[in-house]
C-alpha cells in the first residue's frame, strides 16, 4: 500500500520542461555522421546482386566479366568465399536466437529461399566500378515451384516453434474462462481483418561500413538499434572475442524496428571485408530496403465477439496467421492486447505463422500489437455500433481496474483521463450514432477512436559518468537514437536529478565501448538508461557530499544526494541555500580535475507484483468524398498514459510520427507483390505511398504526465510504440461513422468505398 501511494504522487522535483534537441545543430548543418558517411584510408565498395527467382538452386555462375571489369577487386559468392566460422549446421546457429530456423547465412550454399535474395558480392574501389561490375555477372539457376501467395497458402499455416516448446510462450493458444461463449451471447459479431506487408522505408538507407584492423579485430559502423547486440552477434559469427569486435552506430536516420535484427548485407561486407583484405562500404538501394531487411508481415485476423444489451463483453475469440520466411520464424505479439485490455470473462486467441518464400519480416513502426489493435479495435467498434452504444461508452463498460490476463493491478493508469480529454479535443460531442449523418458542404465526415496499449519494459543498463571543476558533466552508454532524442531525454534526467544546466551536460551514445545498454526498441531506452543516469549522478553528488564534508562544512555531513542541488559552479543544500561551496575548491582540496563513477541499473522485483503498461488512445476526424471515395483526416488526437514525459518537445516529436506512420498504414501503405515471379512490383516511392504533407493533418498530442514509480525510478513508462498503436482502428472505425461501409482489409483505399 505505501508503494501505492508513493506512486500516486507526483514527483517532488521539478517537471520536465521543454528542451531543444542537443544533437539538432549537427543534424541540420550536415556535421553529423552517419554509417556511409565514414571514409577510410584504402576503401573499397560493395554492391550485392540478388537472386532472381524466389526458390530453387543456383546453377551456375559467370563472373569472369566482372572480374576483368576495371577496379573490380573480387567477385564473391558461395563459390569461393571464405568460411565464416560461426556459421553452424541449421539449429545451431551461435548468433541471435530465432523461435525456429535460423537466420539467412549469405553465401552458404547454392540455395535460394525469396526473390532477391543476396547472392553476390562485387568489390570495386569505387561505387561506380562495383555497379558496372555487379551489372556484369551472370547467374542460371534450377528454378522450384515458389509459395509467396499469403491466401492461396493459408491453410499450411503452422504454430510457432516456440509455442510447441513452451505452452507459456505468448505465440502458444491461450484461454480464459469458456472457448466460444460469444456464440449464446444475445449481440454476437464475426469479422476478418487483413494488414498488408509494409516496408519501412526510413530516410536513411541501410549501410555498413567494416573494417578488419586486424585479423581478429573487427570494426563496424553500422545502422543498428544496438551496439552491444551486434557486437555479440559478429564476435559469435567470427569466433573472436567480443571487445575485438567494435561497433559504431552514433546517428541513424531512423529505423522503425529494421535495425533490430543482423542481416545477411551486414555478414556480406564483413565477409569482403575480409576477403579483399581493406575496409568495405556498402549502402542498400531503395529496392533492396523492400526485399532485405525485413517488414510488417502480412497478416490475417479473425475476430468473433459476443457481449450483452448493457454492453458488457461476454467473449472474445482472436485467431492470427502472420507470414515469415521459409528457413526462420519471426513472431509477434499480435494477440497480447486482446488478452488484457477489456473485462472479459471469456478470452481465447490462436496464433499461427505462415512460411513462404519471402525474406525474414521483423517488428515495424510498432509491435504486433499495432496489427494486433487493428482487428481488435475495429471489432470493438462493430460491436458497439451492433448493440447502438457510444463506442467510448462501450469500452468505459468493459474498463478493467486490474490486469485480467495476469491477475495483477496495475501499476499505474490513467485512460479515463485519455477518454475525457481526448473526446473534448476531437469534438466527439458531434459525433452521431448513425453513420454517414454528419456532412460539411458535400463531404461526409466522421469520427472514430482506437486504443493501443504496450508493456513498460525496463532492462539492465549502465552509465559512465565524469564531473569536472567547472561542473561540465560528461556521461558515456553504448544505448542508440535512431530518432526519438534519446540524448535529449538522458541530458533532462540528468538536469533534473542534479541541477546542472542542460548546456553543461554532454551525453554520448553508439558505441560499444561504451557501457552496456540493450537495444533502442521496445519503448525500453527511457525506463532502463534513464535510471542509469540517474542513478550515476547521484553517486557523483555522494562523492561530492563527502569530499564537502571533509573540506569545512559539517552542514553537508547527513546529507544526501536528494539534499543537494547544483547552481554554476557550486553546489548547495537545497533546505539551506546559503550553504554552499564551490566545486573548484573541492577538487584543488582532494586534489583532483575530475570525479567519476560508473552505475548500473536493473529492473526491480515489481514486475512480479504489478501489470505495467503504457496506454494511448488515438482520436481521428476524417472527411470522405461520397463521389470520389476519397479520404481526408482532417484532425488526430493523440492521448498518452506514458508515466512521467522526460523529454516534453520531443516526446510530442514522437508521438506526431507514430500518428503519421499509423495514417499509411490505414490510408496508403501495401507492399504489391507479382506471385508468378515472387517479386514485389512496389519497390519505390513512386509505388509505394507513404503519407506526405498533404495527407497529414495537424496531430493535437495530450499526456497525462503522471510517473510510474513503480515501474522505475524516472517515473517513464515507454512512448515509442503506442504512438501508432491504435491509430489505423481510429482511422478505419471513422471512416465507417462517415460512410456506414466497413473496411477490414488495409489500406482504405477510394475503390472500396465505392
Amino acid at each position: 500500500m505505501k508503494e501505492k501511494i508513493m506512486n500516486e504522487a507526483f514527483f517532488d522535483k521539478k517537471e520536465y520542461k521543454p528542451l531543444e534537441r542537443v544533437d539538432g545543430r549537427l543534424k541540420v548543418t550536415g556535421a553529423a555522421k552517419y554509417s556511409a558517411e565514414y571514409v577510410l584510408p584504402n576503401m573499397a565498395y560493395g554492391v550485392l546482386v540478388g537472386s532472381r527467382i524466389a526458390k530453387g538452386t543456383i546453377k551456375s555462375i559467370d563472373s569472369k566479366a566482372a572480374e576483368r571489369a576495371p577496379g573490380v577487386l573480387a567477385v564473391i559468392s558461395h563459390l569461393n568465399v571464405i568460411k565464416v566460422p560461426g556459421y553452424a549446421p541449421k539449429g545451431e546457429h551461435p548468433s541471435e536466437p530465432a523461435t525456429g530456423g535460423q537466420p539467412l547465412r549469405v553465401f552458404f550454399d547454392n540455395k535460394v529461399y525469396s526473390n532477391d535474395q543476396p547472392i553476390v558480392i562485387v568489390v570495386a574501389t569505387s561505387l561506380e566500378k562495383a555497379q558496372y561490375g555487379a551489372s556484369l555477372v551472370k547467374v542460371q539457376y534450377d528454378k522450384q515451384q515458389h509459395q509467396t501467395d499469403f491466401e492461396a497458402n493459408a491453410k499450411n499455416a503452422v504454430t510457432a516453434a516456440a509455442a510447441k516448446k513452451n505452452p507459456k510462450s505468448p505465440t502458444a493458444d491461450y484461454n480464459r474462462g469458456q472457448t466460444n461463449a460469444y456464440e449464446t451471447a444475445p449481440f454476437k459479431i464475426e469479422a476478418e481483418y487483413v494488414l498488408p506487408t509494409e516496408m519501412h522505408n526510413p530516410m536513411e538507407l541501410q549501410a555498413i561500413t567494416a573494417h578488419w584492423e586486424a585479423d581478429d579485430r573487427l570494426t563496424i559502423y553500422d545502422k543498428v538499434q544496438g551496439t552491444k547486440t551486434t557486437q555479440k552477434t559478429f564476435a559469435k559469427e567470427w569466433n573472436v572475442p567480443e571487445e575485438n569486435v567494435k561497433v559504431i552506430a552514433t546517428f541513424v536516420g531512423g529505423a522503425f524496428g529494421n535495425g533490430l535484427h543482423s542481416w545477411p548485407h551486414e555478414s556480406a561486407a564483413i565477409i569482403a571485408a575480409k576477403q579483399v583484405k581493406r575496409p568495405v562500404k556498402l549502402v542498400l538501394t531503395r529496392e533492396q530496403m523492400f526485399t532485405m531487411v525485413g517488414y510488417r508481415p502480412r497478416t490475417w485476423q479473425k475476430i468473433q465477439m459476443g457481449a450483452a444489451k448493457d454492453g458488457k463483453l461476454v467473449a472474445i475469440n482472436h485467431h492470427s496467421i502472420g507470414q515469415t520466411s521459409t528457413y526462420e520464424e519471426f513472431t509477434e505479439s499480435t494477440l497480447m492486447q486482446t488478452r488484457m485490455m477489456y473485462a472479459s470473462p471469456n478470452v481465447s486467441t490462436r496464433y499461427r505463422l505462415l512460411p513462404l518464400n519471402v525474406a525474414t519480416p521483423i517488428w515495424m513502426r510498432g509491435p504486433g500489437e499495432a496489427t494486433g489493435a487493428f482487428a481488435l479495435e475495429s471489432a470493438m467498434d462493430e460491436m458497439a455500433h451492433a448493440i447502438e452504444m457510444d463506442p467510448i461508452e462501450f469500452r468505459i463498460a468493459n474498463y478493467t481496474e486490474t490486469d485480467p490476463d495476469k491477475n495483477m493491478p496495475w501499476s499505474t493508469k490513467y485512460m479515463r483521463e485519455c477518454y475525457e480529454e481526448g473526446k473534448k479535443r476531437i469534438g466527439w460531442e458531434n459525433r452521431k450514432l448513425k453513420p454517414g449523418s454528419v456532412r460539411e458542404g458535400e463531404w461526409l465526415v466522421g469520427y472514430g477512436m482506437g486504443t493501443g496499449t504496450f508493456g513498460a519494459n525496463r532492462g539492465p543498463a549502465t552509465v559512465r559518468a565524469e564531473l569536472d571543476m567547472e561542473g561540465n558533466l560528461v556521461m558515456h552508454c553504448a544505448i542508440t537514437d535512431i530518432g526519438p532524442g534519446t540524448a535529449t531525454a538522458m541530458v533532462q534526467v540528468a538536469a533534473n536529478t542534479t541541477g546542472i544546466a542542460p548546456e553543461k551536460i554532454t551525453f554520448h551514445l553508439g558505441s560499444s565501448e561504451f557501457p552496456n545498454a540493450g537495444l533502442q526498441g521496445g519503448s525500453s531506452t527511457v525506463n532502463s538508461v534513464g535510471p542509469a543516469v540517474q542513478a550515476a549522478c547521484n553517486a557523483l553528488k555522494e562523492q561530492l557530499i563527502t569530499m564537502a564534508a571533509a573540506k569545512s562544512s559539517s552542514d553537508f555531513g547527513a546529507a544526501k544526494p536528494d539534499d543537494i542541488m547544483f547552481e554554476k559552479t557550486e553546489i548547495l543544500l537545497t533546505a539551506k541555500s546559503s550553504v554552499k561551496v564551490k566545486l573548484a575548491d573541492l577538487f584543488k582540496h582532494n586534489n583532483v580535475e575530475k570525479i567519476e563513477t560508473t552505475q548500473e541499473s536493473k529492473p526491480s522485483e515489481n514486475g512480479k507484483k504489478y501489470s505495467m503498461n503504457a496506454f494511448s488512445m488515438h482520436f481521428a476526424m476524417v472527411h470522405v468524398h461520397p463521389f470520389t471515395g476519397q479520404v481526408r483526416v482532417k484532425k488526430i488526437v493523440c492521448c498518452a498514459d506514458a508515466g512521467s514525459i522526460v523529454s516534453p518537445k520531443t516526446a510530442e516529436s514522437q508521438m506526431i510520427g507514430g500518428a503519421t506512420g499509423g495514417i499509411g498504414m490505414a490510408l496508403t501503405e501495401d507492399a504489391v507483390m507479382d506471385h508468378r515471379y515472387g517479386r514485389y512490383v512496389t519497390k519505390d516511392f513512386g509505388d509505394y505511398h507513404v503519407p506526405v504533407h498533404a495527407d497529414v493533418p495537424d496531430i493535437d498530442v495530450y499526456f497525462v504526465n503522471k510517473p510510474d514509480l513503480l515501474a522505475d525510478p524516472v517515473g517513464s513508462k515507454g512512448l515509442g510504440e503506442i504512438a501508432i498503436i491504435g491509430v489505423a482502428p481510429a482511422i478505419a472505425n471513422a471512416v465507417f461513422n462517415a460512410t456506414g461501409k466497413r473496411v477490414r482489409d488495409l489500406p482504405i483505399t477510394p475503390d472500396k468505398l465505392l
